[in-house]
Formats: C-alpha cells, sequence, structure tokens
C-alpha cells in the first residue's frame, strides 16, 4: 500500500489550494481516507475524513472552508481548502484505514497507512 501525497505549496492568506493523495494497493472507496496536519511542534491533528458511505467529518477548525472528495476511478482522495488562513499553514498528510468507525475517525491511531506529507503555507 502507497499514499502519495502532492499539491503543497505557497498561497496568500484568503487563497485557495487542493492537495491530493494518489492510493495504490488498497480501494480508495472501501476504506475510511482521512488528512491529517502537523506544524512544526505541534502534535498531529485531525482535518477531515470521507468513510466508505461517503459520510464526511471536519475538524470544527476547517468546517466551511475545506472539502474532501475522492475519486474512485482515479484512486485519489482531494482535500479542497478555501479562505486559507496562516494558521492552516502545516504539512498534510492522507491516512487510510479499512475498519474505521464514526466516532474514531478522528484519532491518529485508526489509521493503518499513511502518505509521506506535503507542506502547505500559508503567508503574504
Amino acid at each position: 500500500v502507497q499514499l502519495q501525497a502532492s499539491g503543497g505549496g505557497l498561497v496568500q492568506p484568503g487563497g485557495s489550494l487542493t492537495v491530493s493523495c494518489s492510493v495504490t494497493g488498497l480501494q480508495v472507496s472501501r476504506n475510511t481516507m482521512a488528512w491529517f496536519r502537523q506544524s512544526p511542534g505541534m502534535e498531529r491533528e485531525f482535518v477531515a475524513a470521507i468513510g466508505w458511505t461517503s459520510t464526511t467529518t471536519y475538524a470544527d477548525s476547517v468546517k466551511g472552508r475545506f472539502t474532501i472528495s475522492r475519486d474512485s476511478n482515479k484512486s485519489t482522495v482531494n482535500l479542497q481548502m478555501n479562505r486559507l488562513k496562516p494558521e492552516d499553514t502545516a504539512v498534510y498528510y492522507c491516512a487510510a484505514g479499512p475498519r474505521v468507525i464514526v466516532s474514531t475517525r478522528t484519532w491518529v491511531s485508526s489509521y493503518e497507512y499513511w502518505g509521506q506529507g506535503t507542506l502547505v503555507t500559508v503567508s503574504s
């Protein structure tokens, strides 16, 4: 199983960016797929998840600004980020878990597979 995150970069506050996760070795439609992020000196934190039933979960800090989606044909999971803020600056990681229940989607320990991360910097 491999997860490859891409699409990070530098964006101005208020701008938009989409990060993508290309997945091989498992079906994105049969797993809970998630995005986490980690800033220097901070713990990895949950951002968003989409379950095998297509239900979504978002962290309060990104609700209404970020949208997670998946393309089963392309085996990718995307995170569209709008109205970005400097505090969104972090390395963004994609993750996959085959047996994640809804109540534990926000837990790092719920996910078995992780990508290498892509850096998103929000700055003027």
